[in-house]
């Protein structure tokens, strides 16, 4: 049989080490990547049969590149801490590896969950990632916030869902977007863009109405109304916080 290596990076995971590490339990090698936790995330990781690896984050890319560099196996799983591979998904994974055909790596879509519900609409019935992959042939590519893979060669998809348990509350998406935000204003500001009235007064509900309308946010009731209004508060405190580090204020 085809080996697999799982990889998780992590940082302050506590809540979700445990399950996200038995989810990934059908691999030959679990890597944990940790960005130094302040909480038990390495505690509740090492009651496992895994191998941590602790590295300063500099950016997801090369965190993720740095971890696949280290894996015994040819095959890499990459798990976010808050996602679970459902059972069939499990499944369709030891199948592709060891009748991939001319695949070098594979698509997984995501149910999205928030305060563990579902949310079905809002741009997340869309929501897919490369998860599965030969490392000989995929590299994760750049520093962006959400970054991306580069493959050499053909890719496939699932059938089935993983799911995405990203934000436990309402408060914890605010405090992830924030994050996010202030990693694309840095990055921006490296490339020396600048903030008009336009990103402040335009982008903002611009977002709001592709989330809510364009991507049907609207079906998932008060859900998606929140999740629309907090991606365009995201858009704005991107721009205010690239305002902010232009100006040197912070």
């Amino acid at each position: 049989m085809k080996k697999i290596t799982a990889i998780i990076p992590t940082l302050n995971e506590e809540i979700h080490i445990d399950e996200a590490i038995k989810s990934v339990g059908f691999a030959d090698e679990i890597i944990v990547i940790d960005s130094f936790s302040s909480d038990k995330t390495l505690e509740l990781a090492q009651k496992h049969n895994v191998k941590i690896i602790k590295r300063k984050f500099d950016d997801f890319s090369t965190q993720k590149n740095f971890a696949i560099d280290q894996a015994l196996h040819d095959w890499i799983y990459i798990l976010d801490a808050d996602e679970r591979v459902t059972a069939e998904v499990e499944k369709e994974i030891l199948e592709a590896v060891e009748d991939p055909g001319k695949h070098v790596g594979f698509y997984v879509r995501r149910s999205f969950y928030l305060s563990g519900k579902k949310v079905k609409f809002g741009g997340f019935q869309r929501d897919k990632v490369i998860r599965l992959f030969l490392k000989e042939f995929c590299r994760y590519n750049g520093n962006h916030v959400h970054e991306t893979i580069a493959a050499k060669g053909e890719l496939g998809f699932f059938r089935h869902k993983i799911d995405h348990y990203s934000y436990r509350n309402y408060d914890h998406y605010i405090s992830k977007l924030n994050h996010y935000a202030a990693l694309r204003a840095k990055q921006m500001q490296s490339q020396g863009k600048t903030v008009n009235l336009y990103h402040i007064l335009i982008k903002p509900p611009v977002r709001f109405f592709v989330h809510y309308v364009v991507r049907l946010g609207f079906l998932d009731g008060f859900s998606g109304f929140l999740i629309a209004k907090t991606h365009a508060y995201g858009v704005l405190t991107r721009y205010i916080k690239l305002w902010l580090f232009n100006q040197k204020i912070t």
